[in-house]
């Protein structure tokens, strides 16, 4: 039995808000009190008067995507194509004459001249090599003519969506081998625990990532990283999911495509581009067949979808199992919908109904929000501004869980925090602790696990230290501007520590 004294800190905390130190014992919160009062430990760290809150947990994540994004070529701040190219020409340089060039983020709402490169034009930039490079929504991607070859897809125009995307996409990660993807996602979850996150939810599946990727991620769990908790998106595949080790089959199991490649399923068109309504990929039957199969293997189901009408049908598949099995079986099940973006009132009821989480990226609205940017320009500014409405339904009752969709958003998680408290439409605001709760218990809690996300006697120590230049404000670190328009410092974090074990000390 190993006991850890944790003092001169300040702590988060509901059971004691004027904790100065904490003991921790085989991996659980022993004590919680007054640094004067503590019992003997084994060890003892001295926290520096740094603040100790639970520990985050990004609940969509894809750890080989954003080890790539880590070393891999990044274009989000590219604003043409030409820029583009360039870049691309730059980075292929330092890469072999074989190797596939990866990159990833860029994003042609952006682009004063929003018109994309030519397969050839990749070919050139990239002197013959192969490139992948995945859009900022990871729903489409420029490809090169041979990966395009390759997949049988026609040659011309560099754009892949969806599908055609997937395929393309396997391609170009079969050229990782497994020692190299098992390093980059080691990258991606260090990158985590440096950040204070002691948890992820690795979203896996056909389209995706492979079954070998997704077992590889699974392998790394806890082995100094954050936890992994595996979700196989395939549907019909309750059972794989299970025996993946995986807690659910849900994640991204596509219901439709995204608002980025106009690929969201929606009720009304898009308004640039070429109009239309996306693309549906389930019907509501499938989708209550793969719930019920969910509720007969014993796994979280659940799927993504961004549109109004992917929502409604998903919706309308929860209401056809519950017919089945009874609301109580559905509800019991703790399913969960990834993403949730153009979603009302009454589909909101219908979340509270059926027990539904919302495992939401609040740093979309931040990203693509507002009256003048993508979701502006793709679904007009009422709808935009209808977007996304975190905050409604945290009032009405639906459990979140707050992620980044890593690398479809960078790994930041104060970041998600001020996204979903500062939203672009102030009618969705919640408080800053909230949204806190949403990013750490919220996350646990859609796993699956009880015992964790607070401080507290008998709970799991995972924690995170901070220093707060910025100070303290509700116990939680200054993160909103104050009256001034000034944006505070963000916090820096010092030590994430998982069930009792520290996975990163800086």
């Amino acid at each position: 039995m190993s006991e850890v004294l944790y003092s001169h800190g300040r702590f988060y905390s509901a059971a004691d808000p004027r904790a100065t130190a904490m003991l921790v014992r085989d991996g659980r919160i022993a004590w919680l009190g007054d640094a004067g009062d503590a019992p003997a430990a084994d060890r003892t760290v001295d926290l520096g008067n740094g603040l100790v809150t639970p520990a985050f947990v990004d609940a969509h994540l894809h750890a080989t995507d954003t080890g790539l994004a880590v070393d891999g070529l990044e274009l989000s701040a590219v604003r043409g194509r030409q820029e583009l190219l360039d870049a691309v020409a730059a980075f292929a340089r330092t890469r072999p004459a074989g190797a596939v060039v990866h990159g990833h983020g860029w994003d042609e709402s952006f682009w004063p001249d929003q018109s994309l490169p030519t397969a050839a034009e990749l070919d050139r930039a990239a002197e013959g090599r192969r490139v992948y490079l995945s859009q900022a929504s990871v729903h489409s991607a420029l490809a090169s003519t041979a990966l395009l070859a390759a997949a049988d897809l026609p040659t011309g125009v560099a754009l892949v969506k969806e599908h055609d995307h997937h395929a393309v996409r396997a391609i170009a990660l079969s050229s990782i081998t497994p020692e190299q993807r098992t390093a980059t996602q080691r990258a991606a979850l260090a990158k985590a625990a440096s950040l204070g996150i002691a948890a992820v939810h690795e979203c896996g599946g056909p389209g995706t990532s492979s079954e070998a990727d997704f077992a590889s991620v699974l392998r790394l769990s806890g082995q100094g990283l954050p936890q992994v908790f595996g979700y196989w998106g395939e549907l019909g595949g309750a059972l794989k999911a299970k025996e993946l080790g995986a807690v659910g089959a849900a994640g991204d199991l596509y219901a439709d495509g995204a608002l980025g490649s106009r690929t969201a399923s929606v009720r009304e068109p898009f308004l640039d581009g070429h109009g239309g309504c996306g693309e549906a990929f389930l019907t509501a039957e499938q989708a209550a067949e793969h719930l019920l199969d969910c509720v007969t293997v014993g796994v979280q189901g659940g799927f993504h979808a961004i549109g109004d009408a992917a929502i409604e049908t998903v919706l309308e598949g929860f209401a056809l199992a519950a017919k089945s099995v009874g609301v109580d079986a559905v509800r019991q099940g703790h399913h969960r919908i990834e993403h949730v973006e153009l979603i009302d009132k009454a589909m909101i009821a219908r979340m509270v109904e059926f027990g539904v989480i919302a495992s939401v990226q609040p740093v979309f609205d931040a990203l693509w929000g507002g009256p003048d940017r993508m979701y502006a320009q793709r679904l007009g500014v009422e709808r935009a501004m209808a977007s996304n409405p975190i905050g409604a339904m945290h009032a009405t009752g639906v459990q979140l869980a707050f992620g980044s969709d890593s690398p479809v958003t960078a790994l930041d998680p104060w970041a998600v925090v001020v996204a979903a408290a500062a939203p672009r439409n102030p009618v969705y605001r919640m408080s800053v602790r909230a949204a806190f709760a949403a990013s750490t218990r919220g996350g646990w809690r859609a796993a699956g696990v009880g015992d964790a996300g607070v401080l507290a006697p008998g709970q799991s120590a995972s924690f995170a230290v901070w220093e707060t230049p910025a100070g303290v404000r509700e116990g939680l670190p200054a993160l909103l501007p104050d009256v001034d328009g000034e944006a505070p410092a963000r916090p820096v974090c010092r030590r994430t520590t998982l069930h009792g074990e520290t996975i990163y000390e800086g």
